[in-house]
């Protein structure tokens, strides 16, 4: 399965494909990044099967070098699924979480709707 372009709320998101290979480097950030452009996307929406655990340990700073690039390309990132497991295992993870959520750049959302209702609130 590829990844696909949906619209939701007029937005153009780039929905990867939950059984794809594992998105693990900086470099699978940028390659992500040219698709979605390449597609016309706004937002890219990937599930919480794509990432590696290392991805939820903010120690081993793949997050953290992932999620820059989608900030400095100005592209809206949704990671969507369930991490309550990551989160009660890191209060760092939590952090960050909250407040990543309280703002427009990066979302990470347990379940379909709730970016849907994000996306139909007027900006």
């Amino acid at each position: 399965m590829s990844n696909t372009l949906t619209t939701i709320h007029n937005v153009q998101v780039l929905v990867c494909a939950p059984d794809g290979d594992k998105l693990k480097s900086e470099s699978d950030a940028r390659d992500l990044i040219g698709d979605a452009w390449y597609e016309g996307a706004k937002m890219v929406l990937i599930p919480v099967e794509r990432l590696t655990e290392d991805f939820f340990k903010l120690k081993t700073g793949l997050a953290g070098q992932f999620i820059q690039k989608f900030v400095t390309y100005r592209l809206p990132l949704v990671i969507l699924g369930d991490i309550s497991q990551y989160v009660e295992q890191s209060r760092a993870l939590r952090d960050f979480v909250y407040e990543s959520n309280k703002g427009d750049q990066v979302w990470f959302l347990p379940e379909l709707e709730e970016l849907n209702d994000r996306l139909s609130r007027p900006q």
